[in-house]
Parts: structure tokens; sequence; C-alpha cells
């Protein structure tokens, strides 16, 4: 059946950008420099600033972004990194692509973001870094978090791939750990039209090794010389084009979706609960979640309306096959969630009567 609310309308998030993206188009088509051209420079200082940090690095996705940290804070066979298990597998992937073991730990029940209490329990003396996800547009408690690694002597690395524009404490991703690692993915809030990611950080000696790393090794002095085994992971000009129209326009379409979860709020019925807002929060919501007592029942009936939905994420990873091995127990919390978790509908063009209709279907879900 044809969505009459749809789950993410790319189409509609793009077209009132679409005359400023067909002039970036015809730029870098014009000049012909599709690696390495000027746009990408551009978008770094851009992006760099926005986030209020120092430096950005342009890379191929988020995960790279994140394996990239790693390898250039130096971590690998022999180190731990703890990870909350509620996030998306790719987090888990750069810490075992980097060689290092993660360890899972629980998430807060209203956020369902790491909690930095189950973080201290689980340092050991092999313990490297931790991994703050700032899942679903709002970010980790990175206060508790940076105080607790500098405690401890350890790295705080930042997984901001749903949080671009978010903040905590008034502070945006970058600036509390060593670096923060993002994902320009197509649906995420500030998204390329393909696969694109980027490192920020105010630490330049971190930047330079991951510039160097992610552009196969080569020395920044002589490009004939490459002073490292590195990769090939750069963001490609014509996305730099793209993510730097988008860019200017995130700030607004943050402001919708922030508009829209907070419709939602108002008028959902008092058994589907949304994810909690940490007070120290102001959350961008890339997804809008909320925990529901009978899923299948619930998803049958937004089917049946034609409404669009998702899970993130329905299997933990501590539960996913390549990564059950580092699971040192039951984490409960997450675990309970993963069976009430359901996304709504969310866009910045959607329009608040979409958000009403998506209420009106779970007001008559019979709960």
């Amino acid at each position: 059946m044809t969505q009459t609310v749809p789950f993410l309308d790319l189409a509609a998030v793009h077209l009132d950008l679409r005359d400023d993206l067909d002039v970036a188009w015809k730029e870098v088509l014009a000049h012909g420099r599709f690696i390495g051209g000027p746009e990408v420079a551009s978008f770094e200082a851009e992006f760099a600033a926005h986030c209020e940090v120092a430096h950005c690095v342009g890379v191929g996705n988020g995960t790279d972004a994140l394996e990239l940290i790693l390898a250039g804070l130096g971590i690998g066979p022999g180190d731990e990194v703890i990870v909350p298990a509620n996030t998306f597998v790719a987090t888990v992937e750069a810490v075992c692509a980097a060689g290092a073991r993660p360890r899972f730990v629980d998430v807060r029940p209203d956020t369902l973001l790491v909690d930095p209490a189950a973080v201290e329990a689980a340092i050991t003396p092999r313990t490297a870094a931790v991994v703050a996800v700032h899942l679903y547009g709002q970010m980790a408690d990175v206060d508790a978090l940076s105080r607790l690694a500098s405690r401890h002597g350890i790295a705080l690395v930042e997984d901001a791939a749903q949080a671009h524009g978010a903040r905590y404490l008034g502070r945006r991703p970058g600036g509390w750990g060593a670096a923060a690692g993002f994902s320009f993915y197509p649906g995420k809030n500030l998204g390329a039209l393909g696969d694109g990611g980027a490192v920020v950080s105010d630490d330049p000696a971190l930047v330079g090794r991951i510039r160097r790393l992610a552009d196969h090794g080569r020395s920044p002095d002589d490009r004939y010389v490459h002073e490292v085994s590195g990769r090939n992971s750069r963001l490609d000009t014509i996305q730099a084009a793209a993510l730097r129209v988008k860019l200017a326009h995130l700030d607004r379409m943050n402001a919708a979706r922030v508009a829209l979860v907070e419709r939602y709020r108002q008028n959902l019925p008092s058994w589907c609960v949304p994810v909690a807002r940490d007070p120290a929060a102001e959350p961008v919501y890339h997804l809008a979640v909320v925990q529901v007592p009978d899923r299948p029942t619930v998803t049958s009936a937004l089917d049946a309306n034609g409404i669009g939905w998702g899970l993130h994420y329905p299997v933990p990873c501590h539960r996913q096959p390549p990564f059950a091995r580092y699971a040192d127990g039951p984490l409960p919390v997450v675990e309970e969630a993963a069976e009430r978790i359901l996304s709504l509908p969310l866009s910045p063009r959607m329009a608040p009567e979409q958000v009403d209709l998506v209420c009106e279907v779970l007001h008559d879900v019979p709960i």
C-alpha cells in the first residue's frame, strides 16, 4: 500500500535544496577535481566551525571515522574498548577492525544511552578507551564520561554518527574527548548523496595522524613518500560539495525535528513512551524512538494505515553472532529495551498533521 506517512522522505528533504545542489554539481563537474577538490577543504573548515572545534578530516564513511580515531590513538591488539551494547554494529566493527576487544556495557533505562556507572565498573588494566555513542540524536553524558576517562587515564571517543548539531552542557560533539566520528549516510541529519564521514577534534597531532592514515599513509610534505601503511578513506569532492549546501540548512532542519518530536510527546498515548531527554542535553532527534508494550500489534496497526516505522536496534550488539563471544554476561536494560523500541516517522519536511495522524492511529491500537 502507498504510505500516507513515510518513515523518512529524502526526496522531500532535498526538494528545497535542488537548485543549490545543481549548482554545486556543475561547479565540481567544471573543475574536474573529483578527489581532493577545493570543496573538501572548504567543507572541513565549515564543519569544524559548526562543531566548534579546531579541526576536521573528511573520510569515506562513519565506520572509517571511528576506526581511524582508534588507530590514530594507537589502540590495537591487547587493548580493550568499552562500548554500549545499544548501538549500530559499526561502533563495534571499528573496535574489532582496530584489533582491540570490545567490552559491552549497559545503558540508562530512560535515555537508552551509555551508563557512566556501568563504564566505570567495566574498566580493567587493559582498557584503552570508552566510546560515548550519541544515539538517536542525543548526546551521552560526556561530562561524567570525560571526568571518568581522565581519572583512569583512558581515551574518550565520541560516536556522533546520529548527533549532527546536538549539544551537551552547551558543547557539541568533538570537544569533549580525543575526537568525534561522524557519518554522512544519506538518512542522517546531515546526509551526503552517498557515503561519507568525518573526524573532528581539537588535537592537531591526532588529526595529522588520521589524515595521513586515511590517505595511504602519505607524507604531508612529499606525496611520493608513504610514511606508514595506511588506507584509502577520503571524502569525495561531490559529497563535500553537497554537504556544504546542506550544512547551511542543518540548524533549521534540526529545529524542525525538535518541534515534531515535541508534538509527538504531547499527543502520544500514555503507553507509548518516548526516550527521555537528559536535562543537560540539546537533542537533534535523528530518530523519534519510543518504547511500546506490544510491538507486533503496534507495527501491524501502523502498516494497516500506511505509516512507516523502523527498529533501532532490535538485536543488541552483544547478541549479534560475530560479537557474542565478547559478551561478559546479561545486560538487562538493553535486552528489555530491544523488545520494546520502535522508531516513528520523522523528517524535517514532515508536516505536523502527519504527526497527528500517527498519534491518532496509535490511540486506536488496543493496548
